[in-house]
């Protein structure tokens, strides 16, 4: 297109790696000491990560949609919400198709898990890369917005599918338990 840019590398690996990767280790080696504590007290970190993770959302809600900067009308928001949930629904199905081949050693638990942990992604990662990467682009709020759609679709798409996938699972344990029992002797 004749244009170029510069893109500094070495400060957003650095701040990428401060904000993801070191909060990860320091978290797993004070685990390691503390975790007959943790498992005598158990704090509620479940709700504790469920609030986080509602705050992160309302504040990047807020944010993208108080900034003035952003031109999103409402013809473009169904479109990229329609993308959104066809790109979600093709990935999930392409990873069953491939976790279910004949060749894979796959069990059926195994491609459930494999279809949603593979397609989910969370905004408390994204919207933190996002902020990295784009730091002081004008349109921030603007590239922040799949992100913000992907989340919730991933949800709501996971929970439709729960009851489909969990039939399919069971039967499909059944048919394999079925299949490996041993044949009962003929009389003659």
């Amino acid at each position: 297109l004749g244009s170029s840019s510069s893109v500094p590398f070495t400060s957003i690996f650095s701040q990428l790696f401060m904000t993801v990767v070191v909060p990860l280790i320091i978290g797993q080696i004070v685990r390691r000491y503390i975790k007959d504590w943790l498992e005598r007290k158990k704090p509620p970190f479940g709700a504790i990560s469920s609030c986080v993770l509602l705050m992160i959302i309302y504040t990047t809600f807020c944010d993208t949609f108080a900034n003035p900067n952003i031109d999103l009308d409402k013809f473009s928001l169904i479109i990229i919400v329609f993308i959104i949930f066809s790109v979600q629904m093709s990935f999930m199905f392409l990873t069953f198709l491939f976790s279910t081949r004949n060749n894979s050693s796959f069990t059926p638990a195994d491609t459930v898990a494999i279809v949603f942990c593979s397609t989910h992604k969370s905004l408390t990662l994204g919207i933190p890369m996002l902020k990295i990467v784009f730091a002081g682009y004008e349109h921030l709020s603007l590239i922040s917005v799949p992100l913000l759609i992907y989340h919730p679709a991933q949800i709501l798409l996971g929970s439709v599918l729960v009851p489909t996938i969990k039939s399919w699972m069971v039967s499909r344990q059944k048919a394999l338990k079925l299949t490996r029992q041993p044949k009962a002797p003929v009389k003659v």
